[in-house]
């Protein structure tokens, strides 16, 4: 007679509820050996105005507000979840007075886990508000490129890699439209801001010769400005499809054939996800989190330094300059999302919450 295993009782505690985690809370929920709940600190992001979705069974909002304090803004929650009632607690926010109170004393003698991007470089105020971490039972970090800085500043708390997995299979299955083999087209998609390295892909993508084209998904921000330095000559080549609702995303991403993220700083960036399962090649930054884990150098894309004007338009010069490496490029990439699902996700959280548990 074989014993039945029991649940494992976890519950998440996030900022707000974005579409590419949803997808992986979703997988985990299904999953036999745990039971899940998710709470949210807020409904909705200004500054991500994602369409508004039915919760799940397992999710909730915890009542409460927010302050602005810098380009932060910081939570104040209550009905928070009580440690008893679980056996691992998963923290997902650290600027927040809610994520400290949590993490300082409400979960002290918890088992719970800290789950982030890279953190920023190290200050003050930053060693502050990270102390907590120190007594994690893990660290969840979101890449390889975070697991490697986590692992140095935290080296008594284990620290596994459980990046971002969101569902591709809108992306796999969208239909490319038909396309001439004289045009190139990269695609952006993102805020149209700096730290998104915005002003270089402009300048890079001027010195493109006539054939690149650029489309630009995601909202307006600071391109106007931007837009009004170029030539015009240059400016006839870029179309601006705006912001558009994450369902919307796959047909923009079918018309591209190169991905390009040259962030100053991303700390994942799940866009690159999305690039793969539309069967496109990336080009992004080395500051981009997702560039260490989805983005192989010579088979699916390449990374150059973050603000390097000439470097990023010399690899988009090499899209222009050979009409078939796209097309190469982009069926490595295809071939790697099949590794980038939120049951692969799911997995990799089973594992780390049964590791916790014991």
């Amino acid at each position: 007679m074989t014993s039945r295993v029991e649940k494992i009782r976890a519950a998440f505690v996030a900022v707000v509820p974005s579409p590419y985690q949803r997808d992986l809370f979703a997988a985990l929920a299904a999953q036999p050996e745990v039971d899940l709940r998710v709470f949210y600190l807020e409904r909705a992001a200004p500054d991500s105005p994602w369409p508004a979705q039915p919760l799940a069974a397992y999710e909730s909002y915890l009542p409460g507000f927010w302050f602005p304090l810098g380009l932060a803004r910081v939570h104040v929650n209550g009905g928070l979840p009580d440690p008893a009632a679980y056996d691992v607690l998963v923290c997902n926010t650290l600027m927040s007075l809610t994520g400290q109170w949590l993490m300082r004393s409400r979960w002290r003698a918890a088992r719970w886990i800290f789950w982030g991007e890279k953190l920023g470089p190290r200050s003050w105020r930053h060693d502050l508000l990270t102390r907590p971490l120190r007594g994690a039972a893990a660290i969840a970090a979101i890449g390889s490129r975070a697991e490697r800085d986590y692992a140095a500043r935290f080296p008594g708390v284990r620290v596994r890699n459980i990046p971002y997995h969101c569902d591709l299979a809108p992306f796999l299955t969208e239909p490319r439209p038909a396309r001439s083999a004289e045009v190139t087209t990269f695609l952006f998609c993102g805020q149209m801001i700096a730290r998104k390295g915005l002003d270089d892909l402009l300048a890079a993508f001027a010195r493109l010769p006539s054939r690149a084209r650029l489309l630009l998904v995601g909202r307006e921000a600071e391109l106007p400005a931007r837009l009004a330095a170029l030539p015009g000559e240059v400016r006839a080549r870029i179309e601006y499809a705006g912001f558009q609702p994450p369902e919307a995303l796959p047909r923009f991403f079918a018309r591209a054939d190169v991905f390009v993220l040259p962030s100053r700083y991303d700390g994942w960036g799940v866009v690159v996800n999305q690039a793969l399962g539309a069967g496109l090649p990336v080009i992004c930054s080395d500051q981009v989190g997702a560039g260490h884990d989805l983005v192989v150098e010579g088979e699916n894309g390449g990374r150059f330094p973050a603000g390097d004007r000439e470097a990023l338009a010399a690899r988009l010069g090499e899209f222009c300059a050979d009409a078939g490496l796209a097309a190469r490029c982009g069926q490595s990439s295809r071939a790697k999302a099949a590794d980038w699902t939120p049951a692969g996700g799911a997995e990799k959280w089973c594992s780390l919450l049964a590791e916790v548990r014991r």
